[in-house]
C-alpha cells in the first residue's frame, strides 16, 4: 500500500524490512520508543543511551513504516545548532531529499512562524524583532543607571538579561516578579517594567517576547491555533528537560488536537534553571496528557561501568525525578580516582603537570568560568597548549573585581577623581556625595590628591577627617604590600568587606583574585595581569586538535570525553548551598540543591573511560564523598556535644606535643599563599608568604611569622 504523497511514491515497509534497509541496531527499550508513535509519549533517556539516534530513527519509522507525511511532522530542538545537527543526521541515515521535507525548528522558530502567519492573514505588521544584543544592552544600561544610580558592569547587564528571560519564560505574575527583587542585587521588577515599556514605545519585541506574543495569540485566536494544529499533527520534542514553562505551554496548545506528542528528555539532566528550564513538566506529563505512556532508556553505552554505577547511586538521592536506574553496557575497567590536595591552588599545579604530557582527549570541567582562571594563568605562563569552550569574560567586569582594581589604581594615582567617585563610598571614608563632589572640584583646581583635597574641604568634621587620613595612610602603603596582603588590607582594614555585606554582594570573586594574586609581585602587576588574561581569553585561537579542553559543565552537556577531571567540586561552589534540613527547607532551596546535584551528575557522565575528582583536606565536598561512597556515618550529636562540654570543664590545656611526620605533612599541604586561616589568639588571617620552614600570616592588627612545625604541633590554627 502506498504511503501518503510526499513528492514521490514510497512503499510502506515492515519493521524487519526497515531494520535491514537502514541497518537499524537497537535494544528492546530503544525499539519500543521508535515504534510507539500514536498518542502522548514521554521518553526518559539516561546519559549516553542514544536518544538522538532513537529520535532520528523514529522519524524514519514514522515515514517509512507508518506512512506519515513528513511535512506534517514538527521536530523541536533546544538550539539552532541542534536543529542543524538533527537534520544532518537524518539526512545521512535516510537521505537529504526526505530530510528537506521534515521541519526541524527551535521553539523561537515556531513562534516566529506563528507571528508571520498572523500578519499575513490579517494584514497587520507585527512588531519588529530586536535581535541586536548591543542595542538591548544599551537600553538596559540606561534604565539600570536611572534606577540604581550607578553605571552597570557587563556582569550586571548579563544578570539583568538572564532575569528578564527568566520572568518571561516562567510566566511570572506581578507578585512573583516583585519577589525577585530580594535576591537579585537590583530592583529587577522596576527595570523589567521600564524595559517592557521601552520596547512597546519602539514597537519592537525581543526573542522572549516572540514566545509570549505567540502563546497569547494561539490561546485567544481559534483560527490561528487550528491552522497550526492541522499543520503539525505530529510533534517531537528533544531535550524536553531544558524547555521552559512557556515553551511547554505552547507545545501543549499545538498538540492538543491530536495529542501525538513525543517528548524526549531526562529530568536528571536539567541544569538550566537560571534560564527557566522547567523539568516539572516531565514529572507532570501523565497528569497533563490523558493516556500518556512513559518509556525508559536506561542503558548507558558511553561510560565505564564503574562511572555508571557511581553516577546512578549519586543521582538516586534526588527526589524530583522519575524512578529509573542507569545501567552500563560496558564493563568495569577503571576505578574513579580521587586526587586529594591541600588547597584549591594545588589543583592547578596538578593539572598543569597533567597538561604537559596530555596526548588523549582530556576535559577539565567546572561550574563557573572563573574556576579555570588560575589554571589558564598557569598554563599561559608555562606555554602549555589548551582550548576553551564558550569562554566568558564577566569575571573581569564583575563589580568586586573592578572595585579592587580601581582601589589599587587610585592608590597608584590619587589625583584620578573619576576613580575616587567610583570607590569613595565603598571604603570607610564616611564622605557624603555632595562632599565628594566638592573634593573632586578642589583636587582638579589645585591638581592635588583627592585625599589632600579632602583635608582642605570646608565642612568636614574631625571624625570624617580622621577616617580620610586613615584611608590615605592605607593607600600610601598599599602598593608596597604583596598583592594578597593588599587585597586583605582593602577588605579588612579599609572597609570594603563591610560595603559588600551592607550591599548584600557576594564576595566569592575574592577567592579567585587571591589565587591569581599569589603569582604577582605587586598589586599593580595584579591589575595588569587581569587585563592580560582578559585579552588572552578574548583573542585566543582555539586549536580543535588540542587534547586538553577547559569547559564549564553547562557547555559540555551533550558531549563526551575520554578523560574528565572535575575541578572545584567543594561545598560553597558545587553545591552552592546545602540545606540544613532537606525535610524542612523551603522548596526553592530544595530545587536549587537538586539542580546542583544534577549539574555534578552531568559532569560525571561526560567521562567515557577515566574520571578523576579533586578533594581538599581543608574544604569539604559532600558531592565527591557521595560519589566515592565515603558518606560519613551519622553520629549521636547530642552525646558528642555533651562529652565536649564535660571535657572542657574537667581538663586543662596541654602544652604543644610532638607531631608525627604524616600529620605534619598533611598540615603543610593545607597551607599556601592566599589561604585563609583562623588562629585561636590572633583571629582570622591570610597566608601572605611561605617557605619550607616558615609561614607569614597577616592578621587584622598585625602580621606574624611562625615556624610551621611549631604551629602545626600547637593546634592553635585552623585552616
Amino acid at each position: 500500500m502506498p504511503e501518503k504523497q510526499t513528492g514521490e511514491l514510497h512503499i510502506i515497509m515492515t519493521w524487519q524490512e526497515f531494520e535491514q534497509r537502514f541497518s537499524i541496531q537497537l535494544n528492546e527499550q530503544q525499539k519500543q520508543a521508535v515504534q510507539t508513535v500514536e498518542g502522548p509519549v514521554l521518553l526518559l533517556a539516561v546519559p549516553g543511551s542514544g536518544k538522538t539516534t532513537v529520535l532520528v530513527t523514529r522519524l524514519g519509522y514514522m515515514i517509512h513504516c507508518k506512512g506519515i507525511d513528513p511535512r506534517r511532522i514538527l521536530t523541536v530542538t533546544y538550539t539552532v545548532a541542534a536543529t542543524k545537527d538533527m537534520a544532518a543526521r537524518f539526512a545521512a541515515k535516510f537521505g537529504p531529499e526526505l530530510a528537506e521535507q521534515l521541519e526541524f525548528r527551535t521553539i523561537n522558530g515556531i513562534c516566529a512562524k506563528v507571528l508571520q502567519y498572523y500578519g499575513y492573514r490579517t494584514g497587520k505588521t507585527p512588531h519588529q524583532l530586536l535581535n541586536d544584543e548591543k542595542r538591548i544592552a544599551g537600553i538596559l544600561a540606561e534604565i539600570y543607571q536611572r534606577v540604581e544610580r550607578v553605571y552597570p558592569t557587563d556582569g550586571d547587564l548579563k544578570n539583568i538579561r538572564t532575569l528578564i528571560t527568566y520572568i518571561k519564560n516562567m510566566m511570572l505574575n506581578e507578585d512573583e516578579i516583585e519577589a525577585l527583587d530580594e535576591g537579585a542585587e537590583c530592583k529587577i521588577s522596576v527595570i523589567y517594567r521600564e524595559y517592557c515599556s521601552k520596547l512597546k514605545e519602539l514597537q519592537m519585541i525581543d526573542y522572549d517576547d516572540q514566545m509570549v506574543y505567540a502563546y497569547v495569540m494561539l490561546k485567544k485566536i481559534p483560527w490561528l491555533l487550528e491552522y497550526f494544529q492541522e499543520l503539525y499533527p505530529y510533534i517531537c520534542v528533544d531535550e524536553a528537560q531544558d524547555t521552559s514553562k512557556i515553551q511547554h505551554a505552547i507545545i501543549a496548545l499545538l498538540a492538543a488536537r491530536t495529542e501525538n506528542l513525543f517528548m524526549v528528555g531526562d529530568e536528571d539532566q536539567s541544569i538550566y534553571g537560571f534560564r527557566a528550564a522547567y523539568p516539572e513538566a516531565l514529572l507532570e506529563f501523565e497528569q497533563r496528557h490523558r493516556g500518556a505512556k512513559v518509556l525508559l532508556m536506561e542503558e548507558n553505552f558511553r561510560s565505564d561501568a564503574n562511572i555508571v554505577a557511581a553516577a546512578d547511586h549519586f543521582i538516586q538521592k534526588n527526589t524530583l525525578r522519575h524512578e529509573k536506574h542507569m545501567r552500563a553496557s560496558r564493563e568495569s575497567v577503571q576505578q574513579i580516582k580521587e586526587i586529594s590536595v591541600g588547597t584549591r591552588k594545588a589543583q592547578y599545579a596538578y593539572l598543569a603537570k597533567v597538561a604537559e604530557g596530555c596526548t588523549t582527549e582530556t576535559a577539565v570541567l567546572y561550574r563557573e568560568h572563573e574556576c579555570a582562571l588560575p589554571l589558564i594563568d598557569l598554563l599561559e605562563r608555562k606555554g602549555i597548549p589548551y582550548r576553551m569552550r564558550n569562554a566568558e569574560l564577566t569575571f573581569f567586569t564583575h563589580r568586586v573585581v573592578q572595585d579592587i582594581s580601581n582601589i589599587i589604581r587610585l592608590a597608584e594615582n590619587p589625583t584620578d577623581t573619576e576613580l575616587f567617585l567610583q570607590v569613595y563610598y565603598k571604603l570607610n571614608t564616611y564622605i557624603r556625595r555632595q562632599l565628594a563632589q566638592e573634593i573632586v572640584k578642589i583636587s582638579q583646581e589645585k591638581q592635588i590628591s583627592v585625599w589632600d583635597a579632602a583635608q582642605q574641604c570646608e565642612g568636614v568634621d574631625g571624625y570624617v577627617k580622621g577616617s580620610i587620613r586613615s584611608i590615605q595612610t592605607h593607600m600610601q602603603h598599599l602598593l608596597e604590600e604583596p598583592p594578597v596582603r593588599a587585597i586583605h588590607q582593602i577588605t579588612q582594614f579599609m572597609g570594603y568587606q563591610d560595603y559588600l555585606t551592607r550591599s548584600e554582594i557576594k564576595d566569592t570573586k575574592l577567592d579567585t583574585l587571591r589565587i591569581l594574586a599569589v603569582m604577582e609581585d605587586t598589586p599593580v602587576r595584579l591589575v595588569e595581569r587581569l587585563q592580560e588574561l582578559r585579552q588572552i581569553m578574548e583573542t585566543k585561537e582555539q586549536d580543535p586538535a588540542c587534547p586538553l579542553i577547559l569547559s564549564t559543565i553547562h557547555a559540555s552537556k551533550g558531549l563526551e570525553y575520554d578523560t574528565v577531571y572535575l575541578l572545584d567540586v567543594i561545598d560553597g561552589i558545587l553545591p552552592n548551598q546545602i540545606p540544613k534540613s532537606l525535610k524542612n527547607a523551603p522548596n526553592e532551596e530544595i530545587e536549587a540543591y537538586e539542580e546542583d546535584r544534577r549539574l555534578f551528575y552531568v559532569g560525571v557522565t561526560r567521562a567515557k573511560n577515566r574520571l578523576l575528582v579533586f578533594t581538599m583536606k581543608n574544604q569539604p565536598s559532600k558531592f565527591c564523598m557521595e560519589l566515592l561512597g565515603k558518606e560519613p556515618e551519622k553520629k549521636n550529636i547530642g552525646a558528642t556535644v555533651a562529652m565536649g562540654r564535660f571535657q572542657q570543664l574537667n581538663t586543662r590545656p596541654e602544652p604543644p606535643k610532638n607531631i608525627s611526620e604524616e600529620d605534619y605533612q598533611a598540615f603543610v599541604q593545607q597551607l599556601g599563599e592566599g589561604v585563609i586561616v583562623t588562629h585561636k589568639k590572633f583571629g582570622k588571617g591570610v597566608v601572605v608568604q611561605m617557605d619550607e620552614t616558615k609561614v607569614k600570616i597577616a592578621f587584622e592588627k598585625e602580621t606574624k611569622v611562625f615556624v610551621i612545625r611549631v604551629l602545626a604541633a600547637s593546634g592553635m590554627v585552623e585552616v
